[in-house]
């Protein structure tokens, strides 16, 4: 399909929600633009002791406290779902934000969702680590109904050469369509095997979306641990953000230097082309030209003379994010562009990330990034780190968080 111009993607980012059905009506209608580069102050978060930073206008509160808070799918009764694999559990807060309630359990480390209609019927996907299920969307309904398996088989840290060790075992999943996309993630940090393994690690995959296993396909490799999967509005264009690696070492000296570490490689944002090959373990994106269409280096460790791949053959990153900032959840927003929760840095000698930032659109691809809500590092640690954004039909955006086990709210002006 031919990519949407300027004037058709604003207005069809009216139509998607976070996570949900991407068929529902463009009934959304936006709520409080924010200039791209404007400026934020500090606003209190009511319900805690914080402030955030905001625009203009913008108010901020905890719609809900969930512990270890994951992803967010906002349901169209007016209910929020919010994930908590290390409990097991998808949480259902009410309307308004009220206590929330168990929806489901039983799943292992459940994690990702999407609301979507296939087959002429609204459905919730849900993503665990070893399957994706799926559960007929009852608005309403206090706890989810009959699962459905649609692929299962996916493999987590159970496989015997793993040895109970899987460093990005969590699945993430979109909908387009008939189609399923699962981000099966690396078990590593860097590593061979990885690529060699069945299904391939590092990789997305698609899947029929109604049918149990079926229409299995490789779409893309390379890929460390993308983790926020989202369409595009007005296209069937699927973009990623990625969590790259870490404790690089600097081609030039052979060493780990830490001003070389703390800003390679950089974190990605990329269309995802059928048949791509994004680099990892063997090449990784080089910023020294910049952030966009970042060319490759070969890695020092697993590709010095070239010969485990041709980085100058690999497919270019669309826009880097710096390195460290841990991109986790990704989501449309009308007036916003692409809106991206940094859960934030852990080997960084200065700390990134820790903020939620936006990407303006621009024709059929991001802009440049822009500060959206800033201030959850504090002077000694972090009191909260965002994970991922959802949009509500009054137009606030709710941003989960798994440190303080909190969902904030933040709301724009009206008008």
């Amino acid at each position: 399909m031919r990519p949407a111009g300027p004037i058709a993607v604003l207005a069809l980012l009216a139509a998607l929600v976070a996570g949900c059905d991407q068929g529902a009506p463009a009934e959304l209608a936006p709520t409080g633009s924010v200039s791209p580069g404007a400026g934020l102050a500090p606003v209190p978060v009511a319900g805690t002791d914080h402030s955030v930073n905001l625009p203009a206008g913008w108010s901020a509160g905890v719609y809900a406290r969930v512990p270890k808070a994951r992803f967010l799918l906002p349901l169209p009764d007016g209910s929020v779902l919010v994930s908590r694999p290390s409990a097991g559990e998808i949480a259902r807060v009410p309307q308004s934000g009220s206590e929330p309630t168990t929806f489901l359990s039983g799943l292992d480390r459940p994690h990702d969702m999407v609301l979507a209609t296939v087959g002429g019927r609204q459905w919730i996907y849900v993503s665990a680590v070893d399957r994706v299920v799926r559960y007929p969307y009852v608005g309403g309904a206090a706890t989810a109904g009959t699962a459905e398996v649609v692929v299962d088989g996916l493999p987590d840290d159970s496989l015997p050469e793993l040895r109970g060790t899987y460093g990005h075992v969590l699945k993430n999943i979109a909908v387009d369509g008939d189609t399923l996309y699962v981000s099966i993630a690396s078990t590593c940090n860097a590593c061979a095997s990885d690529t060699k393994s069945d299904p391939i690690r590092g990789a997305i995959y698609r899947w029929d979306a109604a049918g149990h296993n079926a229409g299995k396909a490789l779409v893309a490799r390379g890929l460390r641990n993308a983790e926020g999967l989202a369409i595009a509005p007005g296209t069937h264009d699927l973009w990623v953000v990625v969590n790259n690696r870490d404790n690089i070492i600097d081609p030039a000296t052979g060493k780990k230097d830490t001003a070389y570490v703390d800003n390679h490689p950089p974190e990605e944002f990329i269309r995802i082309k059928q048949g791509g090959f994004y680099g990892w373990p063997f090449c990784n994106p080089d910023p020294s030209g910049g952030l966009r269409d970042m060319p490759y280096q070969r890695d020092y460790e697993l590709n010095r003379d070239g010969a485990a791949a041709d980085c100058a053959a690999a497919t270019p990153v669309d826009l880097g994010i710096q390195a460290h900032s841990a991109p986790l959840g990704l989501t449309f927003v009308p007036d916003l562009g692409a809106v991206v929760a940094l859960h934030g840095s852990w080997n960084r000698s200065k700390p990134t990330g820790y903020k939620v930032v936006n990407f303006p659109w621009a024709g059929d691809r991001p802009g440049d990034q822009h500060d959206l809500a800033t201030g959850f590092l504090g002077s000694d640690a972090p009191w909260a780190r965002p994970v991922d954004i959802a949009r509500l039909a009054d137009g606030s955006l709710l941003v989960s968080d798994d440190l303080g086990g909190l969902v904030f709210r933040f709301t724009p002006p009206s008008g």
